[in-house]
């Protein structure tokens, strides 16, 4: 719901387009006032709102003129209309596309329209939307988890079927090792052992829906993985600093940046939990932050003074007036909403890597919660109490951090079998 003053805003500048008339000739006439509404909630500056508007009512003027209906828009009919203004002699901008994609989004979600599929849904997609359906609602799983499952689940599927009907009933052993065997070759350790868990999660599900009776999920080949055989990698503590320091603070962006770069740095938070946050999340009078983290897991963390104030520097001069979104991260340009994914916060850091001068092998967000991991233990912290601020589930996950304690394991180490050479 906009406010009093964003309805004033709203209908004055309908008012200054003079477009009342002209969209309400239009089928699109009803819906107008809530795009406008859309564009001034996510930021949109006047001017840009208004070149938007007059391409949605010149639209609907189009469409008048076709005798075509609201219910009856498709997608065909935004690019048949881009085509029409050019072959006017408009001069199309970057936006327009994307700006009629958004119209035809609202109708969808006002019920207008249906939503369309550009291509006919195979019945390998029909299935393998019902196993996200299954991974989601009886497995419980996370949208990051469920997106790599359905992945494999989609080749391993196209590979045994192409777009024909599938009959899991037919499925042999002989598919299911041929498949991992070709795929292997193209994936690294951490990547093949996630398709083979995810093929023999799909051929659950299988046994689950009650097309395959043989426990097929055992006929995946094991991929040989070596417990902590590999070092984490993390930025060294002067390059930390040096990312942080990058940051310009006198600017929104700036300030934005550096409080998310300062949650992963002092709390370990993955890329993810600090794009989930909301404004809720932080309780101001006990110094707290609510983390969701893997599986729906929420925790409660300790937030550190310096964080703290990196936060109330961003929200009081650098977070985007912007009504009803309560995340606490938002876009600095339009639309202003928070971010779709953890790429937004992987953009923050390789910025800043950049400009910190830094060629890290990693790009990613996760290279700080190694970091800080190294560092506490460094300090003196116990595994235990690495895994506790990490909200790690099982202690084999941190155990890996030991290794980096050279000092340590030096004293463990065995003297070489006749002695020094």
């Amino acid at each position: 719901m906009m406010n009093a003053k964003g309805d004033d805003r709203m209908n004055t500048l309908l008012e200054n387009l003079k477009l009342s008339a002209q969209v309400e000739e239009g089928p699109l006439g009803p819906y107008i006032a809530t795009y406008a509404a859309q564009l001034l909630s996510e930021g949109y500056t006047r001017h840009s709102s208004c070149v938007k508007i007059r391409l949605v009512g010149g639209f609907s003027g189009w469409l008048n003129q076709k005798s075509i209906a609201a219910d009856e828009v498709i997608t065909q009919h935004s690019s048949d209309y881009l085509r029409y203004r050019k072959r006017s002699g408009y001069r199309q901008g970057l936006g327009d596309a994307a700006a009629l994609a958004r119209l035809l989004e609202l109708l969808r979600e006002q019920g207008v329209i249906t939503r369309p599929h550009d291509h006919p849904v195979t019945p390998g997609e029909r299935l393998v939307r019902e196993y996200d359906s299954y991974l989601e609602k009886e497995r419980v799983l996370s949208l990051a988890t469920r997106i790599n499952y359905r992945s494999f689940a989609r080749q391993f599927l196209t590979a045994r079927f192409g777009n024909g009907p599938v009959a899991l009933s037919r499925l042999r052993a002989t598919d299911i090792t041929d498949f991992v065997r070709c795929h292997a070759r193209r994936l690294n350790g951490k990547r093949v052992q996630l398709m083979t868990t995810a093929l023999r999660s799909f051929l659950r599900f299988g046994c689950h829906r009650g097309d395959i009776t043989l426990d097929l999920a055992a006929c995946v080949p094991a991929v040989a993985s070596w417990s902590l055989s590999t070092l984490p990698k993390s930025l060294p503590p002067t390059h930390v600093k040096q990312v942080l320091m990058s940051c310009n603070r006198k600017t929104a962006v700036g300030r934005r940046d550096y409080a998310i770069l300062m949650l992963l740095a002092r709390l370990g938070l993955r890329g993810g939990e600090v794009v989930g946050l909301t404004l809720e999340d932080i309780d101001w009078e006990n110094g707290l932050i609510t983390v969701q983290g893997k599986s729906g897991q929420s925790s409660q963390l300790p937030l550190p003074a310096d964080v703290g104030e990196a936060i109330v520097a961003y929200l009081r001069d650098g977070r985007p007036r912007v009504p009803n979104n309560r995340r606490l991260f938002l876009r600095a340009r339009a639309p202003i909403i928070g971010f779709k994914s953890t790429c937004g916060v992987g953009s923050v850091v390789k910025h800043a890597l950049a400009r910190s001068g830094i060629d890290a092998v990693r790009k990613g967000s996760h290279q700080f919660r190694h970091a800080l991991a190294t560092t506490m233990l460094k300090r003196g912290a116990s595994l235990s109490e690495i895994g506790d601020l990490l909200r790690h589930q099982h202690p084999d996950t941190t155990a890996i951090y030991a290794k980096v304690d050279l000092s340590s394991l030096r004293t463990l180490a065995l003297p070489w079998p006749g002695g020094v050479r």
